[in-house]
């Protein structure tokens, strides 16, 4: 079983993880300047150099890094070769994808309302148990005439088109609720100010695309 190297205690102690408990939840915790970004960074090349693709969230833009080597100076250089890291060998680049929701610095991170289905969107809505029975209605109806939800334009049209048939819609599915109607377009406006219509569209994501290797390493997928 792999061991992944994280840190070097000063009595020359190597602190490693056994890769069969790498899938366990874990929390990297500590005040300001404590490491937690480079022992996050750690993890990441160490399942890299295991073949592990790897997916990341950076807020701060620390890790953006990750692609290139390094080079040996100053602080570096001591802390390398107090702990005998391996000098020049130590630095490596890693072969990395940058995602991006708004696709200004990454690929555009994109999926449709079909893929991410009702229960999940009523759940990013916050609806209730009424709204979310009158979105799995609509869903249905999509089904059922062989259409695509691919962005909120297309659910707005759908839950328009719904309510000013509902008498229609009533005896095959069920009641249909203008108040629904109306909270859940509300809800849908809320979600539209606050940026999530870069969210969806195509092409969408495949999870696969973040399943991949280079070289034999993991590729590192890191969303901006």
């Amino acid at each position: 079983m792999a061991q992944y190297a994280l840190a070097q205690a000063e009595t020359g102690q190597i602190i490693s993880l056994n890769s069969k408990m790498a899938n366990r939840h874990g929390l990297i915790a500590g005040a300001t300047g404590t490491g937690k970004t480079v022992t996050l960074r750690k993890f990441a090349e160490a399942f890299s150099d295991d073949g592990v693709p790897v997916f990341l969230v950076d807020v701060k833009g620390d890790l953006s890094g990750l692609a290139h080597a390094g080079s040996l100076s100053g602080k570096i250089a001591e802390r390398v070769e107090q702990f005998q890291l391996g000098g020049e060998s130590y630095l490596s680049g890693y072969p990395v994808s940058y995602w991006d929701v708004f696709g200004e610095s990454g690929i555009p991170l994109r999926t449709t309302i079909s893929e991410m289905g009702p229960m999940l969107l009523s759940r990013l809505l916050n609806l209730n148990e009424t709204q979310e029975g009158l979105l799995n209605l609509v869903f249905r109806v999509v089904d059922n005439r062989g259409l695509l939800l691919i962005d909120l334009k297309d659910l707005r049209a759908l839950l328009k088109f719904v309510a000013e048939n509902a008498k229609e819609f009533q005896v095959e599915y069920g009641n249909v609720s203008a108040a629904s109607v109306g909270a859940i377009q509300r809800a849908l406006l809320a979600l539209e100010n606050e940026g999530a219509t870069n969210l969806f569209g195509e092409p969408a994501l495949n999870l696969q695309d973040w399943m991949q290797t280079r070289d034999g390493k993991g590729v590192i997928n890191v969303l901006n």
